[in-house]
């Protein structure tokens, strides 16, 4: 099956309480990318990046089967780029810089051969972009899965709620999904989104995990211990580029089959959190990706 992912290539600048990066590789759709590669040998990718960003980043995009003829280079102008603190609680951060750069006026080109997409995977971006996108196929995806934030919830709700009616997997965190419900539990937030569109929602928890809805079905899925977490970036573009590569690759958008793939979302997210940006998902090997799915099944299917 043919999986487009539209979303973000960036620079990260990274300070947590173990450490500080800057204009590391970042941006959402590097993460969904790199972590769907796992389950999914190959992937077509929309973004736009400037003249700064590095040919062997690009390189290290293609060697996880991810085909970059849609990444626009604009030679002129600059990355987008993004920088934040973590507080030692590191469910808390401050954004300390955002520079739209070519993000700013960027309209999504869809090559000819992307056409064929039949799983539409919408990374976090302003909804308008994601609604060009989904404008711009030709026909209809077999499943369109869509990522978003508070941000575009505070001051692009409108656009927004056009995007979700097109989505039939909405992942958003506890926050977005109360936000957005204008509720104050989860099951009555997951219960009302899909009144929006989606026949699916799945609510990320952090540390404890992740849950799935549809219907009057849900599934809880924790979270895989990990023995330490430098830095929570990219962890959920982690779980959502594992979660649709898998349900790609399986070609099988059943509830069953979806929690499967949320097994393996949180599994994938566990690797993000344990090394600065990419690091720890660039090189992972099956047998460790194998171990942590088969402990998370053991214990929760």
């Amino acid at each position: 099956m043919s999986l487009l992912i539209v979303g973000t290539v960036a620079f990260d600048g990274i300070e947590t309480p173990y450490g500080k990066v800057d204009r590391i590789l970042g941006g959402s759709a590097t993460y969904i990318g790199i972590a769907s590669s796992y389950f999914n040998k190959k992937s077509n990718l929309i973004s736009v990046v400037g003249g700064d960003f590095p040919k062997d980043n690009i390189n290290l995009l293609i060697a996880h089967g991810i085909n970059c003829d849609g990444l626009e280079i604009i030679k002129n102008e600059k990355t987008f780029y993004w920088s934040g603190k973590y507080h030692e609680n590191m469910n808390l951060r401050d954004t300390l810089a955002t520079h739209l750069n070519v993000l700013e006026n960027f309209e999504p080109k869809i090559p000819d051969q992307y056409q064929d997409c039949k799983y539409l995977m919408l990374a976090n971006l302003m909804p308008s972009i994601q609604l060009d996108a989904i404008q711009k196929l030709e026909s209809k995806p077999h499943l369109v899965v869509t990522d978003t934030m508070n941000y575009w919830m505070d001051n692009y709700l409108s656009d927004l709620h056009v995007v979700i009616s097109k989505t039939d997997v909405l992942i958003i965190n506890i926050e977005e999904a109360l936000q957005l419900s204008k509720s104050n539990n989860l099951i009555d937030a997951a219960t009302k989104i899909q009144t929006m569109g989606p026949k699916f929602v799945i609510i990320k928890k952090g540390e404890f995990g992740a849950s799935l809805f549809s219907n009057n079905q849900s599934f809880n899925c924790p979270a895989f211990n990990s023995l330490k977490c430098l830095d929570p970036t990219g962890a959920g573009d982690t779980f959502a580029g594992a979660f649709i590569g898998y349900l790609n690759h399986t070609n099988n958008i059943s509830f069953n089959n979806m929690k499967k793939g949320v097994i393996r979302a949180c599994a994938m997210a566990s690797f993000c959190v344990e090394n600065f940006g990419v690091q720890n998902i660039i090189n992972q090997t099956p047998e460790n990706i194998k171990e942590r799915v088969t402990f998370l099944e053991k214990n929760n299917l």
